[in-house]
C-alpha cells in the first residue's frame, strides 16, 4: 500500500468519486446526469429558490448553474419564474416530471450506499457515519469564521 493510499484526503476523495461513478453509471438510463440529478435533489429539499441562492448550496458558479438550468428547463424538470420581491432574480421550481422517477432514484441510491459498505458490520457503519459528520462540522465551523 502506497503513502497515498493512507493519506485521508486522498482516500475520502477516491471513495467519493467512486460512489459518483457508479451512481452516474446506473442514472445515465433515466437522461439525468449527476450535476442535474444533485440541483434537482436540492430543489426536492427546497423548492423555489433562486439561482444565486441554488449556486450557494451546490458550490457552483452562477454561470455554469444557469447552463445547468437552462437544460433542465428544455427537458422539462424545472421551470423559471419571476420573484416576486425582486424583478432581476428568477426562483427556479421543479415540475411534476420529476415524480416518477423519485422512486429509482432513491433506489438506485440505496442501491450504491448498500454496495458501498456490503459486509461491513452496521455498528462500523454507524462508527464511520458519525465520524463523517464530525469532520464536517468541524470544516463548516472552519468556514464560519
Amino acid at each position: 500500500m502506497s503513502n497515498t493510499d493512507n493519506h485521508f484526503g486522498y482516500l475520502l476523495h477516491d471513495v467519493a468519486r467512486l460512489l459518483r461513478r457508479e451512481f452516474d453509471r446506473r442514472i445515465k438510463t433515466l437522461g439525468l446526469t449527476r450535476a442535474q440529478w444533485i440541483a434537482l435533489a436540492a430543489l426536492l429539499q427546497q423548492d423555489g429558490l433562486t439561482q444565486t441562492e441554488l449556486a450557494f448550496m451546490l458550490d457552483m458558479g452562477r454561470a455554469p448553474l444557469g447552463t445547468l438550468i437552462d437544460r433542465l428547463e428544455r427537458d422539462g424538470w424545472v421551470e423559471r419564474k419571476p420573484d416576486p420581491e425582486d424583478r432581476r432574480a428568477n426562483r427556479v421550481y421543479i415540475t411534476k416530471k420529476i415524480k416518477p422517477l423519485l422512486s429509482k432514484l432513491s433506489l438506485v441510491s440505496q442501491e450504491v450506499y448498500e454496495a458501498a459498505i456490503t459486509e461491513l458490520p452496521e455498528h462500523e457503519v454507524e462508527r464511520v457515519m458519525g465520524t463523517l459528520s464530525r469532520i464536517k462540522a468541524n470544516l463548516m465551523a472552519i468556514d464560519n469564521d
